[in-house]
């Protein structure tokens, strides 16, 4: 396993365009992106001081064997694997974590999908007997597989407090024809996803996906399937009325809840051993799903 973590971006020469919770992303003299995932990682919207060596190349290589599995379903904006674009200075340290893509306008509505109902989606059920507005059969349990997968959209803001909206509420902010084709191609991405997770003995239970307009054509941006944006279970360990244990940070939720941290900023450091879980369990989800040993 890589010893190192790499926390921040840094390199001259190269215009930062935006620094997000995980991904520092550079703007290119042709006016596409170099997009670098660190090994940072956050918690109730707060970036921890603590990074998970190996994060980023886990997250980076996934969303790339991902993108090349779905350009049939929709077209995203992978470029390259940067390496024709990576500068000679970082080359060691960045290879691996990088992505070359093209520069999209971003559609501000997060695209979750939900197979199983869990985390905010269980705690809507449980209060109103909802999902995303709308009313679903009474009798489910924490962890319940939906009949079908639902579309829960949600608002995306740069603070990291993203709204949950309704479909109804998404086609008055996105007009109907543009509302349907995100909720379509989302729907088609889960189904592809789950029958490969299903076929490696993990469940998706949700995931969000991103759009955007690339030369007038909706593309999927950013990151795609990956531990930092699903929820993976083992099929093994799932069991209706239980929160299975799951391939994300949510070994880093599980040990923030045990301390007395207010969840503002700072935010506390990672003990060793949660570091270690929480690296073993991103490097098994690429290697079960994706085939991929991440370093």
């Amino acid at each position: 396993m890589t010893t190192s973590a790499l926390s921040s971006a840094e390199v001259e020469g190269l215009q930062l365009f935006r620094r997000g919770k995980v991904r520092d992303t550079f703007q290119l003299a042709d006016g596409t992106l170099l997009m670098v995932a660190t090994d940072r990682i956050s918690a109730f919207d707060v970036v921890l001081p603590t990074p998970i060596p190996g994060k980023g190349r886990v997250l980076t290589q996934m969303s790339r064997w991902w993108f090349e599995q779905t350009h049939s379903v929709v077209p995203n904006h992978l470029i390259s694997d940067a390496e024709d674009v990576m500068p000679e200075a970082v080359r060691d340290t960045w290879r691996e974590r990088c992505m070359h893509v093209a520069r999209a306008q971003r559609i501000d509505i997060e695209c979750v999908v939900r197979g199983f109902i869990s985390g905010s989606g269980w705690k809507e059920y449980r209060e109103h007997g909802t999902l995303a507005g709308e009313p679903l059969p009474a009798g489910l349990r924490e962890s319940s597989r939906l009949t079908a997968p639902h579309f829960t959209p949600a608002v995306k803001r740069d603070d990291g407090h993203d709204v949950n909206i309704s479909r109804a509420q998404l086609r008055d902010l996105m007009g109907a024809e543009l509302a349907a084709r995100l909720e379509s191609a989302s729907i088609n991405l889960f189904d592809l996803a789950t029958a490969r997770c299903e076929s490696a003995g993990i469940y998706l239970a949700d995931t969000k996906f991103e759009f955007g307009f690339v030369a007038g054509t909706l593309t999927l941006i950013d990151e795609v399937l990956t531990p930092d944006s699903s929820r993976f279970w083992n099929i093994s360990e799932w069991r209706e009325g239980e929160t299975p244990p799951s391939f994300d940070k949510q070994f880093v939720r599980d040990h923030l809840e045990t301390l007395d941290w207010d969840k503002t900023p700072p935010g506390p450091e990672l003990p060793d051993d949660v570091v270690q879980g929480t690296a073993a369990r991103y490097r098994e989800a690429a290697q079960r799903i994706c085939g991929i040993t991440a370093t």
